[in-house]
């Protein structure tokens, strides 16, 4: 864990002894409860219009900036493209060798004549899965991108069906593939016109899959260079090499402005960061910089509560006792700021009044940390202690409180 500084560990000790009174409250499916603290220092800031900063391992969102506004993403599509690959290769669907046609669609679309990012695929040719990987994530190959669509459904539409049903999955909810290069619009149903679209969350999201879910394939985002079709060409990632220790994933440029989606792991601490709406390459890297270096400046590791450790009390209806310790499942540490005009609540959600009898270690609800955008950080909670099922007398008095006093 990071060092905390004095004031740090005075709002958390503050934190932690307020933790057996504020969370008295129960819920059915709801929240009840919670208190608020508050810690003065620097906060970090961006220029960009939209951006999220997230951190993976303590799954906490550090930094909040019209995180769910919608933009185009342009080439940033094909970190999506690459994860839906990805999920076929896992599946057994097709395998690193399994060979793609390149058809003259891809060709003239995403090939040498469309003079855009190209792998110079040559046509007719067949490909495996792996190389078209590579030229999608080095090259940025918009050809590659439709070969691969192609390989497995037959068509970029069809693919980006895929795509969607993917993203849906991952709870990508302010997120719509239309191809699988980020280029160009797809006419719907009802005549109108219908772009990429995505949010920063989403992309934070998205990355965090493929490092959980895809560590093997993830190298792919950070190899310096690839030659294709006796064409060398070095990574097209304008965020490579620019900051310390970045190792992925992509950025992209629309009508709605340069975006950029990265990953940075230093010092056995990895943050996702998202920027969008910038107006060129320029004030792209510098918001993604402002982004980075911001979980490191401002940013420390802080531990809240041990794993065993008691969190609060959760009731119990129709028991031998009317309440039993809510635990820590695993240490809850969270990375927050070191300071900042920041106000920061916790509570605890459950639904209850839990039904006797209750068993040691059943998983009943969550631990929250709420900052002024919303949940920053949650972790699960289990009972600590059992409770049997009460008497006949003792469950007809259970019901009669619950009935005149609620669950308080």
């Amino acid at each position: 864990m990071g060092a905390l500084r004095k004031n740090d560990r005075g709002l958390f000790a503050r934190c932690r002894q307020k933790a057996g009174t504020l969370f008295k409250g129960v819920a059915a499916m709801a929240v009840f409860a919670s208190g608020s603290l508050s810690v003065q220092a620097e906060t970090l800031g961006t220029r960009a219009p939209i951006a999220f900063l997230y951190a993976p391992a303590t799954d906490t969102s550090l930094y909040l900036k019209d995180a769910d506004t919608g933009f185009e993403p342009g080439s940033l599509v094909k970190v999506m493209t690459a994860a839906t690959v990805f999920e076929a290769l896992s599946s057994g669907e097709v395998t690193p060798e399994t060979t793609c046609k390149v058809s003259e669609h891809a060709w003239r679309t995403g090939g040498a004549p469309s003079r855009r990012a190209t792998m110079f695929a040559a046509i007719k040719s067949e490909i495996p899965v792996m190389d078209l990987l590579r030229g999608l994530l080095i090259h940025n190959a918009n050809d590659a991108a439709i070969v691969l669509a192609e390989c497995l459904d037959g068509s970029e539409e069809a693919f980006a069906g895929r795509m969607n049903t993917l993203a849906a999955a991952l709870g990508m909810k302010g997120s719509h593939f239309v191809n699988p290069t980020g280029y160009g619009e797809l006419e719907n149903p009802d005549g109108k016109a219908e772009a990429n679209r995505t949010t920063a969350r989403d992309m934070a999201m998205l990355a965090k899959m493929i490092l959980d879910q895809h560590k093997s394939y993830y190298p792919l985002f950070s190899e310096l260079e690839f030659t294709w079709n006796n064409i060398f060409q070095r990574n097209k990632n304008p965020l490579l090499g620019e900051i310390r220790e970045l190792d992925g994933l992509g950025a992209g440029q629309a009508a709605s402005g340069f975006s950029g989606l990265a990953s940075v792991e230093r010092n056995g601490r990895r943050v996702i960061a998202v920027v969008a709406g910038l107006a060129d390459e320029k004030a792209r890297l510098a918001a993604m910089k402002e982004v980075v270096e911001g979980a490191w400046d401002y940013f420390a590791v802080q531990r809240i509560f041990a794993r065993g450790e008691t969190v609060t009390d959760a009731k119990v209806f129709g028991g031998t006792a009317s309440s039993v310790p809510l635990r820590a499942v695993s240490d809850v540490d969270v990375l927050l700021p070191r300071g900042g005009t920041l106000d920061y609540r916790l509570r605890v959600v459950y639904s209850g009044p839990l039904k006797a009898p209750v068993r040691m270690g059943t998983p009943s609800g969550e631990i929250q940390v709420l900052g002024n955008d919303g949940i920053v950080y949650r972790a699960p909670l289990e009972t600590a202690g059992e409770v049997d099922e009460g008497s006949l007398e003792e469950r007809a008095l259970g019901a009669v409180s619950y009935y005149l006093f609620g669950w308080f």
